[in-house]
């Protein structure tokens, strides 16, 4: 099990995720930023406004998603 942040994924706050890979993680912050957009939290609309404009270039996105892997695999086991 490893321990990501919200800002360490693109969002906007200190809240942790933990999870056993990262699809698990990219699916807990996918959650988080969901209950975050329906009450409508200016910082999280922001930072995924910021997603949104990374979308429209899939090679950045990639290169994006990519790096946020590889800080996952090398965090070290909780």
């Amino acid at each position: 099990m490893k321990t990501m942040n919200c800002r360490q994924l693109g969002g906007a706050c200190d809240e942790e995720f933990h999870a056993d890979t990262f699809e698990e993680m990219a699916e807990l912050s996918q959650k988080h930023g969901m209950e975050m957009h329906q009450k409508q939290d200016a910082p999280h609309l922001e930072a995924m406004n910021k997603m949104r404009e990374l979308m429209q270039e899939p090679e950045k996105m990639q290169q994006w998603f990519e790096s946020k892997k590889a800080e996952f695999d090398a965090l070290p086991e909780n």
